[in-house]
Order: C-alpha cells, then structure tokens, then sequence
C-alpha cells in the first residue's frame, strides 16, 4: 500500500512539474532578431562611418538614422511577413471548412486514415476520427492540425510581431547610440557598451531555449564584433580613396 502511494505521489509531482515553454507565441522570433540586428546593423554602420574619420556629430547622426530607419524597416516586415503567412493560413482553413461541410464521410475517412498510418488499430482510428467529427469546429481543428500542423486558435499576431521587432531592433540599435549621447568623445565606449549587449542578448536568449549562456554570448560577441571590424577597415578604406 505504502508502494502504490509513493509511485502516486512521485506520478502526481512529475505531473506538476512537467511543463513546457511557448514555442508558438508570435514575439520571441522578432524580438530576439530585432535585438541582435539592431545591435549589429547599428554597431557596423556607425564603426563603418567612423572608420572614414569623420566627425564625432556625423557619426552619431548615423547612428539615429540607423536606429529610426531600421527599426520601421523591421517592423513593417515583421508585419508583411507575418499577415502573409497568417492570410495563407486562413485560406487553407476556409478550404478545409469547405471539404467539412461538402463530404464529411470523406473528411472522416481521410482523419481515420491518417491516425491509422500513425499506429492507430484500423477499427478505433475510424471511431476516434467518428467522434471527433461530431462538431464541425473541433472536426476543423483536428484536421488543420493533422494535415497542415497548425493550431487554428493559436495563430500569430502580424501587431505583435510588428510591435516586438520594432521596439527591440531599437533598444537594440541604441546601445552603440548611448555613449556619445552620454557625453562619450570616442567610438570604444560605444564598441564596447554594443559588444556587452551582444554577449548579454545571447546568453538571455540560451536561457529561453536551453543552450549553453556563455557559447550563446561568446557567438554574439563574435558574430557583431566580426562585423564592425569588417565594416570600420571598409570605411577606413573608402575615407582613404575618397579623400
């Protein structure tokens, strides 16, 4: 006895302990790319700008321009992108509805078939897929989610998307921004503040998917520390020809 309420307990803790992370929502992706393209782009462009020995108010001014030009840029294609799919999604959805309401022996059918190519014994996937068609809503739920690998209910916001991207890009972008707004009169403080916010984005970002923090910040840091070498001996090269 004292054996069944122990496997019970153990059984009722993994239960409550079992949870899983929303890999579904329509904010991460824009927000953890519109954090590290700001950071990079922003960093690039004004190390870029600055390799050509200009003046300290031209680079700043790059770098706003960077900031307000990129992060509309994101947003708008965050948002594009994201009705698009979701605009697709619905179509398929209204074909699917239609194929319900026309031949539902045949979309039952087709439900059983499919849960028997999955294992299901022949006889209880044609009653499972009965049931299930019962209701025209959860019979399209079902089959969007078998057929296409959606949830119809569960589909991602072009505003949030557009929203995230937007607010992230600049809070990333501003990073390399903040010094010379703080009074900095050189481009370190500014590499150096983008490159922090490069390593810290990535370890952040290991946190929600489970990797390694410090491999996760190290390939951020070299990732944006790669470009803005890259782009400050461009600009040092060009300055040199044009002047």
């Amino acid at each position: 006895m004292a054996i069944i309420e122990t496997e019970a307990a153990l059984h009722e803790a993994h239960r409550d302990n079992h949870t899983h992370r929303d890999v579904n929502g329509g904010w991460l992706r824009p927000a953890v790319f519109g954090a590290m393209d700001g950071l990079v782009s922003n960093l690039a462009l004004m190390t870029g700008v600055a390799g050509g020995s200009v003046s300290q108010q031209t680079v700043v001014l790059s770098g706003l321009a960077g900031l307000a030009a990129g992060a509309f840029s994101m947003a708008a294609g965050e948002y594009t992108s994201v009705a698009s799919q979701r605009e697709l999604v619905e179509a398929e959805l209204d074909v699917e509805r239609r194929e319900l309401r026309r031949h539902p022996k045949d979309e039952e059918a087709e439900l059983a078939a499919l849960y028997e190519a999955r294992g299901v014994e022949p006889r209880l996937a044609r009653e499972v897929a009965r049931q299930l068609s019962k209701d025209p809503e959860q019979a399209l739920e079902n089959h969007a989610r078998e057929e296409l690998g959606i949830d119809p209910g569960d589909l991602p916001s072009p505003t949030v998307a557009a929203v995230s991207s937007f607010g992230s890009f600049a809070l990333g972008a501003l990073l390399p921004v903040l010094p010379y707004l703080l009074g900095a009169s050189s481009l370190w403080p500014a590499v150096l503040l983008a490159l922090l916010g490069l390593f810290l984005c990535g370890a952040v970002v290991a946190k929600v998917t489970a990797r390694t923090w410090w491999y996760s910040g190290l390939r951020q840091l070299a990732l944006g520390g790669a470009a803005a070498g890259v782009t400050y001996a461009l600009g040092s090269l060009f300055g040199t020809a044009v002047g």
